[in-house]
């Protein structure tokens, strides 16, 4: 077997060796199924609640890529502004630091009554919680241009845009992609909170009323499901990072 092969069914093997063990667990050390499920009992639930979990996860799925998409369009646009003036990132980091710093579970409330209840609240808290990542990283890919290389570029008659847009946009890249990784998966935790508290639809509020009736193992089948989204997602983002920014990865063990 070759090393690409190894690499292809490495995540099957690991994925199916941890459910494994999560059953094997669960049955030696006779864990209730009020406490800790076997993956064969949440098997049985998603398929028991699978009409109500598809349609809550699509619910879930177009409210994160609604917030998410807000969120890359902002933090590219933010994060380019900040990078490209001194003054403007001096200006605004301390604010967006503080504002981050805030949990955006309290912000809900907030936006429940600006917007009322419904798909509203769930975008832009993903959108809110998603946002900070992009603009950080593409900052820090525009403000590690190396001097030298701008002295050079200026000697040779290059204007600060040209020097931006040739040399400083394709260099953030792989930061970019990088927090895109890291904003896809907060932007499900962003829907999710939302939907919890300021939603009737969504698996956050399917989490909310299997809390209620003490179904847990439909509450993990929807954490399952949340969990399959979340990967879908990753995956379609490394898969254009890889496409877009191949030639950063040098390294044997660069991530794929």
């Amino acid at each position: 077997m070759t090393q690409k092969q190894k690499i292809a069914l490495a995540p099957w093997v690991f994925t199916i060796g941890f459910f494994l063990l999560w059953e094997i667990g669960c049955r030696v050390f006779n864990v209730s199924s009020f406490v800790l499920p076997t993956p064969l009992s949440i098997g049985k639930a998603m398929w028991e609640y699978r009409t109500q979990l598809t349609f809550h996860s699509f619910h879930t799925l177009w409210m994160t890529f609604a917030g998410f998409a807000i969120a890359v369009v902002f933090g590219l646009g933010m994060g380019l502004l900040l990078g490209s003036s001194r003054i403007v990132h001096a200006g605004t980091y301390p604010l967006l630091v503080g504002f981050n710093a805030i949990p955006k579970v309290a912000v809900v409330p907030i936006l429940v009554i600006w917007f009322g209840v419904g798909w509203m609240p769930a975008v832009l808290t993903a959108f809110l919680i998603s946002f900070f990542p992009i603009v950080v990283n593409v900052a820090t890919g525009l403000a590690t241009i190396e001097p030298e290389t701008e002295d050079v570029l200026k000697a040779l008659g290059a204007s600060k845009y040209d020097i931006m847009t040739k040399v400083g946009l394709p260099r953030s890249m792989p930061y970019f992609f990088g927090s895109l990784k890291v904003a896809i998966t907060l932007a499900y935790v962003g829907s999710v909170i939302a939907e919890y508290n300021a939603s009737k639809y969504g698996i956050g509020n399917l989490m909310a009323r299997a809390s209620a009736d003490f179904n847990v193992p439909l509450l993990f089948a929807s954490l399952l499901a949340l969990a399959v989204l979340g990967v879908a997602m990753y995956a379609v983002t490394a898969w254009i990072e890889k496409r877009m920014t191949g030639w950063a990865q040098r390294s044997g063990f660069a991530a794929n």
